[in-house]
């Protein structure tokens, strides 16, 4: 199972483009009389608008084939399989709502900031993962054999973080999201670390309260009451692992999901150096 680029598109804009052959070469007379020609058999209105959408189809794959041709192939794959997991997370009742896919849709619009021609890419993908899907199996086999650890911890990251738009998640879906990190041999402390960060909330306070310092302990994989000597090991170990360099080659927005996280991991250690 390989990802495919997007091909560059065909000529679908070939009656625009002689419409607009016949403009410059014979100026508007000559196109004008070709279009009366064309009324004249009752044909023009239906070949401008086929002219017309062939256009904006040739413009819109053009822009994604040449996006996805300027991105390297293991920030397009990375992307690719993230897609299909997470459509496979959403249909885990046998069916993906249009809300579901809007929610997917979010996800990568305000989440990782994708601009319109990445958004069209990742509507392709999702279109293809709607119709036919390989297994979960498989996605993650081969997540698991393409990619090292960091970048599995990131694809686990974005897992609970879409799950967690909800207002209440399902159990049988953070079940799923534990086998993902189970399939991808994640530790079970690095599960609990990720799955932790959002059961208690995103916002660190500047006075934190009971749950936030609860976050502060599960945001470095700690149990309440642990000591400065494990708070200081959890932290080294969780710093190697998030380092954004380790995942540079996946592209700009998923190295910023490990600065985030980077972030976090800081504000959590620098509390407790405080007390």
């Amino acid at each position: 199972m390989n990802y495919q680029r997007q091909r560059q598109p065909g000529c679908g804009g070939c009656l625009l483009i002689a419409l607009l052959f016949i403009f410059v070469t014979g100026g508007a007379p000559a196109l004008i009389s070709f279009l009366g020609t064309m009324i004249y058999t009752g044909l023009a209105g239906v070949l401008i608008f086929i002219a017309l959408f062939w256009g904006f189809s040739y413009w819109v794959q053009k822009k994604v084939a040449t996006y996805e041709q300027s991105q390297s192939e293991s920030h397009n794959r990375f992307v690719w399989l993230l897609v299909h997991v997470l459509m496979h997370t959403a249909k885990i009742d046998g069916r993906i709502t249009k809300d579901e896919i809007q929610t997917i849709h979010r996800f990568f619009q305000y989440n990782l900031h994708y601009n319109q021609t990445k958004m069209l890419w990742v509507k392709e993908i999702i279109k293809e993962a709607t119709g036919s899907s390989p297994s979960l199996e498989s996605l993650l086999d081969e997540f698991k054999t393409t990619f090292a650890y960091e970048p599995r911890l990131i694809l686990l990251e974005l897992v609970f973080q879409i799950l967690y738009t909800k207002q209440d998640v399902p159990e049988d879906e953070l079940q799923i999201a534990r086998r993902i990190a189970a399939f991808l041999e994640i530790s079970s402390y690095d599960q609990r670390t990720i799955e932790a960060k959002y059961k208690y909330g995103q916002q660190y306070s500047t006075t934190p309260s009971q749950d936030s310092v609860a976050q502060y302990y599960a945001t470095l994989g700690l149990e309440k009451g642990a000591d400065m000597e494990q708070i200081k090991k959890a932290y080294r170990k969780l710093s190697m692992k998030y380092h954004p360099d380790k995942v540079g080659h996946l592209g700009d927005e998923f190295q910023k999901i490990a600065e985030t996280k980077m972030k976090e991991i800081n504000a959590a250690y620098d509390y407790f150096k405080k007390l």
